[in-house]
């Protein structure tokens, strides 16, 4: 080896950029081990609370400095260009990880009494739930497949714990079998894709294998190994790397645990695997699309728009029929990954055509910076929706505290008793509907809309037009029994709230955080609507 190739293998590592996760992980074990020493586990939860709160400042002063980068090729090991990074700090990632901080804070608030109240054990309850925040915050700065597959686990894997700690509960181990099941078998089959990708391209870093299979930079040993078959085995690796993904999106045909996990995982964790699960998987999914494989976008786009409308119609007709507050918001929440996926699958048409390739492949795309408007598009609705969806979940924790059926049945006349409740429900319902005063859900089916409409995809916004009037009746069917008397043919009607405990003080600051963030958003949405994504080196 080179002497200067060798000077350049030991590297400085940048703790800024790293800083928010690694102070996460370092929480989340030292929390783990002060959990046997404590007589009282309360401090647990304001030591948790503290961590995620610190993480956020980091995250607040990186955003005022530039982007940054660490874990990086060293000079000489690079095949020509730039030498790709691993861990990469730009304004996608501050916008990922301070949603997914600011939803864990939520989250803490809203567990702070399900723990006690459960019988859950605080130490690990904190311990597992740090450490997929952990991996989410890894996630979304990560550039290299091997980097998004480790940090994907990290985030799941502590989740099937979260699912089944309620460990007298049937249902709940239940959710959490279900759940691990699913996820073991989409993990195989991501790992095969990269598999495969990796046999095409020679490469794991994004920018690279974007080269690659733009035809920029194509290895001799490689070309000459695959040969003509490299163009469509590299869209089959995309493919199944889009199916391992899909599962952690609760994208159909991969959406089946999700209703049966929510329902049977304590609330909190339901929240947390509505939002911060979801947002860690659309952050890969975005990235594996937009910056590693967007020359076959030809390939990928008009499934995933296929994709996109079906999961939002099967997701907004199965919601119609439920009666269970819990499984009417898990069928809500896969019919909005329909509405996310959507601006990525109408992409397509505005890049045009496949502009080379072999005879009978994929098409490959020549220009990546076509998908920024769509990966904006779907961002800022995932941080549009992780407000709306975590303050109803907060609603639904504070009355499922009084009516643990938590019927659609029990919310009827809740703004009566509770006017606060009943109100914020109401609100946080309209936003998920799209309708005012919820000007945040309006303005995110606007976006997604209008990528629709400039991808061409004109039966595509049609599908949204009809889902989203599905949408309204249902949302609008909730919000209205909480403002709804009693019935003639209710013998005994006792509306929630009355002659019950108030609202646990965490959980009402649970509620106003959700709903301030989403005022915010609703004034102000170019604070999600102009983030510029992502920084593309490969174009061209």
């Amino acid at each position: 080896m080179p002497a200067s190739v060798a000077q350049g293998v030991v590297q400085g590592v940048d703790l800024l950029a790293i800083a928010p996760p690694l102070w996460l992980a370092l929480a989340a074990i030292a929390i783990l081990i002060a959990d046997p020493f404590l007589r009282r586990r309360r401090p647990l939860d304001y030591a948790s609370l503290a961590s995620v709160l610190v993480g956020l400042g980091f995250v607040v002063a990186l955003a005022v400095g530039q982007d940054r980068r660490t874990f990086c090729v060293p000079p000489g090991l690079a095949r020509g260009g730039p030498a790709p990074c691993s861990y990469v700090v730009d304004d996608f990632t501050l916008l990922f990880q301070g949603l997914v901080l600011l939803a864990a804070v939520v989250v803490l608030l809203m567990a702070t009494p399900e723990v006690h109240a459960s019988r859950l054990p605080p130490g690990e309850f904190h311990f597992l739930l740090l450490a997929s925040v952990t991996g989410a915050l890894t996630l979304a700065a990560s550039r290299d497949l091997i980097s998004l597959v480790v940090s994907l686990e990290v985030v799941s894997l502590p989740v099937f714990a979260l699912t089944a700690l309620r460990r007298y509960d049937g249902r709940a181990s239940e959710a959490g079998l279900k759940m691990f099941l699913v996820s073991v078998v989409s993990t195989a089959v991501m790992l095969f894709g990269i598999s495969l990708v990796y046999g095409v391209t020679g490469a794991v870093h994004l920018e690279r294998i974007a080269l690659v299979l733009a035809d920029a930079a194509v290895p001799q040993t490689i070309e000459a190994t695959v040969g003509p078959a490299r163009p469509l085995v590299g869209a089959v690796g995309i493919m199944l790397v889009l199916a391992g993904f899909g599962f952690k999106v609760a994208a159909v045909p991969f959406h089946f645990w999700a209703p049966d996990t929510y329902q049977g995982a304590p609330l909190p964790v339901a929240a947390f695997l509505s939002v911060v699960s979801k947002a860690a998987g659309f952050a890969g999914l975005v990235l594996v699309l937009v910056v590693g494989f967007w020359p076959y976008g030809g390939a990928w786009g008009p499934l995933l728009a296929v994709i996109a409308a079906v999961t939002m119609s099967l997701g907004n007709l199965v919601a119609l029929r439920q009666r269970h507050a819990v499984r009417l918001l898990a069928w809500s929440s896969i019919a909005q990954s329909g509405y996310m996926l959507a601006p990525l699958g109408a992409a397509l048409t505005v890049a045009g055509g496949g502009a080379g390739g072999d005879a009978g492949a994929a098409p490959v795309l020549r220009d990546a910076a076509v998908f920024l408007d769509a990966a904006g598009a779907t961002v800022a609705y995932v941080a549009i929706y992780a407000a709306m969806n975590l303050g109803a979940f907060a609603v639904v924790a504070a009355v499922a505290r009084h009516r643990p059926r938590n019927n659609l049945e029990d919310y009827r006349g809740l703004a009566r008793t509770n006017p606060l409740l009943g109100v914020a429900l109401a609100f946080f319902l309209a936003c998920l509907a799209g309708l005012p005063p919820g000007l945040a859900g309006l303005f995110a089916k606007i976006v997604v809309f209008r990528a629709a409409v400039s991808g061409s995809l004109s039966w595509l916004a049609i599908v949204m037009a009809i889902n989203t009037a599905i949408g309204l009746y249902y949302y609008l069917a909730w919000a209205g029994l909480a403002f709804a008397g009693r019935r003639e043919r209710d013998e005994v009607w006792r509306p929630v709230g009355v002659e019950d405990t108030p609202v646990p003080p965490t959980v009402g600051i649970a509620i106003g955080v959700a709903a301030a963030a989403t005022i915010v958003i609703s004034v102000a949405p170019e604070l999600v609507l102009h983030v510029t994504p992502l920084a593309v080196a490969a174009t061209g």
